[in-house]
């Protein structure tokens, strides 16, 4: 029952690292955040 357990989490730790390595939405390829997007605001300059 322990070897069972310990390859569970050995295999879900692994996946969890592959997932953080390759799951990333921004451009440089590296894990963490999605990278912001910069929006356009419309400004008013007279009144």
């Amino acid at each position: 029952m322990t070897e069972l357990l310990l390859t569970v989490f050995a295999i879900g730790l692994l996946g969890y690292v592959v997932w953080l390595a390759f799951g990333s939405d921004d451009d440089n390829g590296g894990g963490g955040l999605m990278a912001p997007v910069l929006v356009p605001v419309r400004v008013r300059n007279h009144r």
